[in-house]
Order: C-alpha cells, then sequence, then structure tokens
C-alpha cells in the first residue's frame, strides 16, 4: 500500500517537473533569411559583466540542421557558426542584413512530376 502511493506521488511530481520546461520555453522557428541576435557574453577584466554587451549581430539564418539547431553567418566572407536555438533572439531592427537571398525553388513543370502508373 505504502510502496503504490509513494508510485503515484513520484509519477505526479514527475509529471509537474516536465510541464514546467514546456511553460518557459521560448521556441521559435526561424526560417533562412531571418536576422537573429547571437547570445554570446564575454569576460572582460576589470569590468562588471552586467555592463557588458551579451549580444553579436545580427546575424542570418543559413540553414535549419534541426528543430534545436541552426547555421548563422554575420556576413558573406564571415564563418559561419552552428548555434543552438536557446542562444539566438529575433532582430526586429531596420538595419536587417540584405546580403542573403533566398533562392525560390524551381517551377514545377510537367517533366518535373512523376505519375504513378
Amino acid at each position: 500500500m505504502d510502496h503504490e502511493f509513494a508510485r503515484e506521488k513520484l509519477k505526479m511530481q514527475s509529471d509537474k517537473m516536465k510541464q514546467r520546461p514546456d511553460i518557459t520555453s521560448t521556441e521559435t522557428a526561424f526560417v533562412p533569411g531571418d536576422a537573429v541576435w547571437l547570445n554570446a557574453p564575454k569576460r572582460t577584466k576589470g569590468r562588471s559583466p552586467k555592463l557588458q554587451m551579451n549580444w553579436e549581430g545580427p546575424y542570418t539564418i543559413i540553414k535549419k540542421i534541426n528543430d534545436l539547431v541552426y547555421r548563422i553567418q554575420l556576413s558573406p566572407r564571415s564563418k559561419p557558426k552552428v548555434v543552438h536555438l536557446e542562444r539566438l533572439a529575433r532582430h526586429t531592427g531596420h538595419n536587417a542584413p540584405d546580403w542573403f537571398v533566398v533562392e525560390d525553388p524551381p517551377p514545377r513543370t510537367e517533366d518535373s512530376v512523376i505519375r504513378a502508373e
């Protein structure tokens, strides 16, 4: 009887702990071409961390690797970075990078359609 009660309590607590991160999750989906800020805190000796710039950018999303990982790039000549979604924030300013052009897929034609017979 006591073991059953303990198992029920553990299950309830486990479910409650699972829901908490889901509520506070800031999961956002980005698409290639979106402008984002990168959270990259730096420690400069002699300066309070609170007063330092923690955000770099705006970067451009180059590719979505999976649901949580993105490839971003600062400029056409800079090296791309692979970062987790939690280090990114949407850029809402007016000076978004315009060097990255998202190419549209080629138009579909009669020849490109595979017909099942």
